[in-house]
């Protein structure tokens, strides 16, 4: 149900979480609107960490989405407990298996998905009668005093096993699920229950903490920062949950267990994030302190769990590609200028490593012929790599800077290039970019045409020697190849932005 949901929510749920962010408050808002949506913390934790190490969003972004995570987990309990407990839809759901499960398997598109939602939906209704059925007999052998009870030390042992079960079952939702059927069976006691809960709260960290499991150092640092939340906020909740006990009994007794529990849980979630949410910048600078960012030896590390969504993949690509382009762009700018600098362009070797690694991380993208926009921005994501590739390679060839600027005619095509570039560089996807790259390229390539014959007859005349006009028509090839590239790479990189959004979630047309 949780995939088919993300799949339904497509681009919509990517341009969410990369757009709505731009404030902690409103990543929390988004982080438990996505969570509600696709029903699976997880899901919302580890396609976050995933934007981080592709550069969508900064640590600070991220927190306040991950915070909003633990809120919208808190849906999943509700839903079980109306639709599974308090309307008993088990029966009806079985009837709706059928027809959910034939739109999935016969069906296309959104009827497919929408067959693949409701049957997941059916499922797990179904799964919920059973474990009621399954916990009644239960009973029998599994009390609530042959678990630890009572004493503080009693109810940590029962918050270590909520998180054991969370980290095996790799699902807080399942976990909670459990509790609920436990507690309505009478196997486990409010109180037992609500230590469950906790523990289910830093057991859910160890997804993002395997996602994050050799990424970069900022993927790292959110799962770190995921990680100590969570444990602070379970540290906070488990005094809480002792001292509003009474509180708790007195709502089980005035309308059931179930629900004194459901309120327990978004109760000490919403207060976590309440108190961390004023202190989010701090936090992630303290974070960082912890775990350090030296200096990147790669300029991106892609992570390969968000390959199951080709979608999300894309968008990953997309963003690994522009950052590469602004890193190019902006060092061949700083070479093509008035003072020319060629310090950035001694550090475009990380380029090469990272386009090795986009080709390696796209050919792992499996996509379906029927989804067509996608497989168009496959081909143009491939067609930025390419050009990329040969524009690294001119990066190289610095002398034929040298030989434009000290030409005299040569000079200012070559600084408009650069500035150019560097503009190209911040506003890869705006849609006079490729038109102004275009439009320069024509005028240079008219120039470097005009210059070579000047060249040839200054060399019949005696004016120039060979060897000079042999490297000035190199140089002059060499200034049309890299505006010829980066055009390419302007043109296929808008055009992908129109089949996902864009890094700042916008989408291109």
């Amino acid at each position: 149900m949780t995939a088919a949901l993300r799949d339904a929510a497509g681009s919509n749920l990517r341009t969410i979480l990369t757009r709505f962010t731009t404030t902690p408050m409103r990543g929390v808002l988004t982080g438990a609107a996505t969570t509600a949506v696709v029903q699976s913390s997880s899901a919302t934790t580890v396609m976050t960490v995933g934007f981080v190490g592709a550069g969508l969003l900064s640590m600070p972004q991220a927190l306040g989405v991950l915070f909003g995570a633990n809120i919208g987990t808190t849906a999943t309990g509700w839903l079980v407990s109306i639709l599974g407990f308090k309307l008993k839809l088990g029966n009806i759901a079985m009837a709706l298996l059928l027809p959910a499960a034939l739109a999935d398997l016969l069906g296309r598109g959104a009827i497919a998905r929408a067959g693949r939602v409701l049957a997941g939906l059916c499922l797990l209704l179904i799964g919920l009668d059973l474990m009621q059925s399954g916990a009644g007999d239960l009973t029998t052998h599994v009390t609530p005093d042959v678990l630890p009870s009572g004493g503080p030390l009693g109810l940590l042992a029962i918050v270590g096993l909520g998180a054991g079960i969370t980290i095996v079952m790799q699902s807080s939702s399942a976990a909670m699920a459990l509790s609920l059927v436990m507690l309505s069976a009478g196997a486990i006691s409010l109180l037992q229950a609500a230590a469950i809960v906790i523990g289910m709260n830093i057991g859910t960290t160890f997804t993002a903490v395997l996602a994050s499991t050799g990424g970069s150092v900022p993927m790292r640092q959110t799962a770190l920062a995921n990680l100590l939340f969570n444990i602070v906020t379970s540290v906070i909740a488990f005094p809480t949950l002792l001292l509003i006990r009474p509180f708790l009994e007195h709502m089980a007794d005035n309308r059931d267990a179930m629900t004194a529990l459901l309120v327990f849980h978004t109760g000490f979630n919403l207060m976590g994030t309440a108190l961390f949410l004023p202190w989010t910048a701090l936090f992630a600078d303290w974070v960082a302190r912890i775990m350090p960012d030296k200096k990147p030896d790669r300029l991106f590390i892609l992570d390969r769990g968000i390959l199951s969504d080709a979608n999300t993949a894309l968008l990953t690509a997309q963003s690994a590609t522009a950052l590469v382009a602004a890193r190019l762009f902006s060092a061949l700018a700083s070479a093509m200028a008035e003072r020319p600098d060629y310090r950035p362009l001694s550090a475009v070797g990380l380029c090469r490593d990272a386009l090795e690694d986009l080709r390696g991380f796209l050919s792992e993208v499996s996509l379906s012929k029927e989804r067509r926009t996608e497989m168009q921005v496959y081909s143009d994501l491939l067609h930025q790599i390419d050009h990329l590739s040969r524009l690294l390679e001119r990066t190289t060839q610095t002398e034929n800077i040298d030989k434009l600027l000290n030409d005299r005619l040569l000079r200012r095509p070559t600084l408009a290039t650069g500035a150019a570039l560097g503009q190209a560089s911040g506003a890869l996807a705006a849609s006079g970019t490729v038109k102004r790259l275009e439009r320069l390229g024509g005028i240079v390539h008219a120039r470097r045409n005009r210059h070579r014959r000047a060249m040839l007859l200054g060399e019949h005349a005696g004016l120039f020697k060979l060897t000079e006009v042999f490297s000035h028509t190199d140089a002059m090839r060499w200034l049309d190849r890299v505006l010829h590239h980066a055009e390419r790479v302007a043109h296929y990189h808008r055009s992908a932005a129109g089949g996902l959004p864009a890094a700042d979630g916008s989408t291109a047309g």
